[in-house]
């Protein structure tokens, strides 16, 4: 039995939800979402809450999944999801360029990172980078793939990381007795 499955997901005011066919809708203040059901996942709507049931025992794992995908659209399109990603280095640098970041990384060129579409990107300064949407999925993967272009390195920590990472150290070289 899945115990986050058993849960109801909980509908706030000013998000309505539908359900057509295979194909799942919630919009919200923020905007809309859609999200695909399997066809042995039952889901009972009503004006405050929505329960997601299974239909059989082999489908169980796909039952807490589909709970926890549903109640991360909610909270998308009421509150909206949020990244920040630090540069951290000597002359790392970051400015927005329209709908692309314009990194300087260290490399002999700049990197250009286009920002996909719904998700906004904000640089409050040439260190920090906030990428923020309503899609949890797609705020998390392009944060990821902005972290790739330069991964924090042990040694000094240069490197492009996430606000609240802990970057562990290495010691490095030291003279050792021979």
């Amino acid at each position: 039995m899945s115990r986050i499955g058993k849960q109801p997901v909980k509908i706030p005011s000013g998000v309505k939800v539908t359900q057509k066919g295979k194909l799942l809708e919630v919009a919200g203040p923020k905007g809309i979402l859609s999200l695909g059901i399997r066809d042995d996942i039952t889901l009972k709507i009503t004006e405050e809450e929505l329960v997601v049931g299974s239909i059989n025992m082999e489908t169980s794992a796909y039952w807490g999944l589909t709970r926890a995908l549903i109640a991360n659209a909610v909270k998308g399109v009421t509150e909206g999801y949020e990244k920040v990603l630090e540069l951290v280095g000597v002359g790392y640098r970051v400015k927005k360029e329209g709908n692309s970041l314009s990194l300087t990384l260290g490399f002999s060129h700049p990197v250009n990172f286009e920002v996909p579409d719904g998700i906004e990107s904000e640089v409050p300064d040439n260190k920090t980078i906030k990428v923020s949407g309503i899609d949890k999925q797609l705020v998390g993967l392009t944060a990821a793939k902005i972290r790739k272009l330069r991964k924090p390195e042990p040694y000094k920590g240069k490197g492009i990381k996430y606000s609240d990472e802990i970057v562990r150290r290495k010691q490095g070289k030291s003279l050792a007795a021979v």
